[in-house]
């Protein structure tokens, strides 16, 4: 379910405290780190797992994640071993930010005891906690995670595309670019230059008197 734009699928349970979810899988207990935790973090780019077979308490951490902006842990809800790291973040550490509840989980963990489910919450049931948390932590989710990020503001739209096009060429295949706009012919404008250019705007958002773009490079 999304709450705020942020994603919060209903087959996981969420340590909100902690921004973690856990599924539990054939091995024990898959864990990763919420959409909200990815949006707080920025952009990854290191992750560093404690060793395969370490015994983890409560509370600990089982890797730590680094932005430009961001150090921090990623805390295990519960005790147990930890028998499986997902290798692919310390090559790809976005992966946490793109696809957080799949291709981005962390570690699985084999519980020394039964779980404590009290500390565990399904989104439907914490909605309001989550939009406070969303609220009170500044965050805002879209439908792919920004590798580059232009704010426009005070600059008509036709210098904003010209600016947009010089970055595009620069960047991969695939990559995001977060745009700002305060013009208010940015949609329309927006739109007519994603026909022309083939390129993909993944998402529009109105907030105030600030359009927010979501362009993906396809070409």
């Amino acid at each position: 379910m999304l709450i705020n734009h942020c994603d919060f699928p209903e087959d996981v349970l969420y340590d909100l405290d902690n921004n973690i979810w856990v599924r539990y899988v054939t091995a024990g207990v898959k864990l990763g780190i919420t959409s909200v935790h990815s949006a707080v973090a920025g952009k990854l780019n290191k992750v560093k797992f404690k060793p395969i077979g370490a015994e983890i308490e409560r509370g600990q951490s089982v890797a730590t994640i680094e932005s430009a902006k961001y150090f921090g842990v990623v805390r295990a809800p519960f005790s147990g071993k930890l028998v499986a790291v997902n290798s692919g973040l310390e090559i790809e550490p976005k992966l946490a930010n793109d696809d957080p509840y799949g291709k981005g989980w962390f570690v699985e963990i084999v519980p020394k005891h039964d779980i404590d489910l009290s500390s565990l919450v399904e989104p439907k049931a914490a909605v309001q906690r989550i939009e406070a948390q969303i609220r009170d932590l500044r965050v805002r989710c879209f439908a792919a995670y920004p590798d580059y990020e232009m704010w426009e503001i005070g600059v008509e739209c036709a210098a904003v595309l010209v600016r947009l096009n010089e970055l595009l060429e620069h960047c991969k295949v695939d990559d995001v670019i977060h745009v700002v706009s305060d013009d208010p012919t940015a949609e329309i404008e927006m739109e007519r230059w994603a026909d022309e250019s083939g390129q993909n705007v993944l998402e529009s958002r109105k907030e105030g008197n600030l359009e927010h773009f979501i362009v993906k490079k396809v070409r």
